[in-house]
């Protein structure tokens, strides 16, 4: 798999999340296949490759490709301001915390943690929702400026909501965090644009 697959899978998946997020927040819905991907790509953290974080199956990241490709590609009507917002403060927050050896070693212990209660619980449980949001608010919220979930008040009261979306939040930083490691660039989003649509394209093609 080349570089560019790589960069583009990883952020595929940054607008997945700010995509489920924002859906969750305003519908109080999510697909429990992606939901669930996209946890579990915070547990794997020893890959063999990029793709196997999430699930070894392209079509995974479906939404996060045809995310990205609207709001990287040229139809600016299409483009979501507050998906922008997500998938900028994620990238953001993801840049503190690799300045942070501290908080890098923190996160992983806890993820060690989680790993542990998959023993006894499904991803999609209660009680691991809790765990990996509680992991996001603890260490990764205070890094920088929070990010504001915007959604139907309503929704957004309810812990279990709270939960996923901070869930969520976390799987995002995962992929952040792998972005980077495959040379993901914030300058690449803006001087490789054309590039890392023509790639998220043909990756869509693939499915």
């Amino acid at each position: 798999m080349h570089q560019l697959d790589e960069q583009t899978i990883t952020l595929a998946a940054v607008c997945q999340v700010a995509e489920l997020v924002q859906k969750l927040a305003r519908k109080g819905q999510s697909n429990d296949e992606e939901y669930v991907c996209l946890l579990n790509s915070i547990m794997i953290t020893s890959p063999q490759n990029t793709l196997e974080v999430y699930g070894g199956d392209i079509a995974n990241l479906r939404i996060g490709l045809q995310t990205l490709i609207t709001h990287l590609g040229n139809k600016a009507k299409a483009k979501d301001p507050e998906i922008t917002r997500y998938v900028v403060s994620l990238l953001s927050l993801e840049r503190q915390l690799t300045k942070k050896t501290k908080k890098l070693n923190e996160l992983g212990e806890r993820i060690e943690q989680s790993q542990r209660q998959l023993a006894h619980y499904d991803i999609n449980s209660d009680t691991l929702n809790a765990s990996l949001a509680s992991i996001y608010s603890d260490v990764i919220s205070p890094l920088g400026t929070p990010i504001q979930v915007a959604g139907n008040p309503e929704i957004l009261k309810q812990s279990i909501n709270q939960h996923k979306i901070r869930a969520l939040l976390l799987a995002g930083i995962r992929s952040a965090v792998l972005w980077r490691q495959v040379g993901g660039k914030r300058r690449n989003i803006l001087f490789s644009r054309a590039k890392i649509v023509a790639c998220a394209e043909q990756l869509l093609k693939q499915i």
